[in-house]
């Protein structure tokens, strides 16, 4: 039988993942995570959850722990068959992330969420910039990086410490796309985001430990804490794993252009932040990157997310 003619296995869900388009996958990405983040910042300031808040890196290590357990359940043997290079780069990937979690949640606390995440894709441009070898995506790339300025539009005023701390997030961002495609090489489906987000979990135990009694005590709260995990990165994170073993890393970076549109969307429909004029010109340049971009060839790859270590 050929190669062509051999259907993915798994379940439908593992076949669908396995042969959608990018872009496809990106938005269930995205909307997902985006999904997370409002009830993020809904738990800071108290509106759900019946509490007076719960702090951003608290959220942050919460979420780090709903998403491990989530991933780690559908994931069979994931504490055996690992040799020491990828346990290391599992455990630099997971701390990385949820660093870069932390730090976007202390930022969105300060400033509005769709600009939040535009000020922290200089990260994935970055990586673009460094990995783009042909012209059409270097035009793709000038197209992203102009509408992702214009759907900006940032006034850092008093919000000075929330802009440093989405900048330190789009640093780490940078590291978890280069970290992450490494890590997703590793045939083990999502055990090796599984395993990292629980070491990273451990690792800022310090950061997001302390005021966690009133989440600790308060089911309502545990549950909204752990179910932003789930969102955020058992399935928006579990969902990249799939992209990310299926096309160059120049490529991931420049599809992220649809975070910002897919964050300012939902914070529109989620937090009431209605974009303006200026805010849908840059969705649209946004848009035209992502489409002019250079196709590279999709390779299909066979249960991507599997449950054994095989």
């Amino acid at each position: 039988m050929d190669r062509d003619s051999q259907a993915p296995a798994g379940g439908p869900v593992s076949r669908w993942l396995s042969t959608a388009q990018p872009e496809a996958l990106f938005v269930l990405s995205a909307i997902a995570q985006y999904v997370g983040a409002v009830l993020a910042v809904l738990l800071f300031d108290g509106t759900i959850g019946g509490s007076d808040g719960v702090a951003p890196q608290t959220v942050a290590w919460f979420r780090a722990i709903g998403a491990a357990i989530a991933l780690l359940v559908v994931s069979r043997g994931w504490w055996s068959g690992w040799t020491r290079e990828q346990l290391i780069g599992v455990a630099f990937f997971g701390i990385t992330t949820v660093l870069m979690n932390v730090f976007f949640y202390l930022a969105i606390e300060r400033i509005d969420l769709g600009k939040g995440i535009t000020i922290e894709f200089i990260g994935p441009v970055a990586v673009a910039a460094a990995t783009t070898r042909s012209r059409r995506n270097a035009i793709a790339l000038v197209f992203a990086v102009v509408g992702v300025a214009v759907l900006g539009g940032v006034e850092v005023d008093d919000n000075l410490l929330g802009v440093v701390y989405i900048l330190i997030a789009s640093a780490l961002w940078a590291g978890y796309i280069v970290i992450g495609s490494r890590v997703a090489q590793v045939d083990r489906g999502v055990a090796g985001l599984g395993l990292g987000l629980a070491i990273g979990a451990l690792a800022t135990t310090p950061i997001g430990a302390p005021g966690s009694l009133e989440v600790w005590t308060s089911p309502t709260l545990l549950v909204l804490c752990l179910a932003v995990g789930v969102f955020s990165n058992a399935i928006g994170y579990g969902i990249d794993q799939f992209t990310m073993r299926r096309i160059p890393i120049r490529r991931f970076s420049l599809l992220l252009a649809l975070l910002p549109v897919t964050g300012t969307l939902i914070g529109w429909i989620g937090l009431g932040q209605q974009p303006s004029g200026i805010d849908l010109l840059g969705i649209a340049l946004v848009l035209v990157g992502v489409a002019v971009q250079e196709r590279d060839e999709i390779e299909r790859v066979e249960a991507v997310v599997r449950t054994d270590p095989g």
